[in-house]
């Protein structure tokens, strides 16, 4: 079975990715909470959305840097979704799981671009 070399910078950029896809199965984790705890006590649910948001920041900003699609966009617009007060929990919450599914499937397009490599000419 033949082993397929990476690059470097290839090896570099799947290890982001996949650190970013570590990051976004914590943020679901945190919108489940927040979604199973719908019914508790406004401080309660203020503390989650903050972690929600304080995790989204940090990943924007690492995504920046990395240079990762849209996913800074996204995890931006979470992030102010999660932080904001009013409209609602319901909302917030449809907002983040549709919001958290569409960073997913980008960051797998993204491990996939990267696992695949560059294609090398003859």
């Amino acid at each position: 079975m033949a082993v397929e070399k990476r690059t470097p910078a290839q090896q570099r950029r799947i290890d982001d990715v996949r650190a970013f896809i570590r990051t976004v199965e914590h943020v679901r984790k945190m919108v489940a909470e927040l979604e199973s705890n719908r019914a508790a006590r406004s401080p309660v649910i203020d503390n989650i959305c903050a972690g929600i948001a304080r995790e989204l920041s940090q990943l924007r900003q690492r995504a920046l840097s990395a240079n990762i699609g849209t996913l800074a966009d996204t995890a931006g617009s979470l992030a102010v979704l999660a932080g904001r007060g009013g409209g609602g929990v319901n909302l917030k919450i449809r907002g983040l799981t549709d919001g958290v599914h569409n960073m997913m499937t980008e960051l797998d397009q993204a491990l996939k671009h990267a696992l695949a490599g560059e294609k090398k000419e003859p």
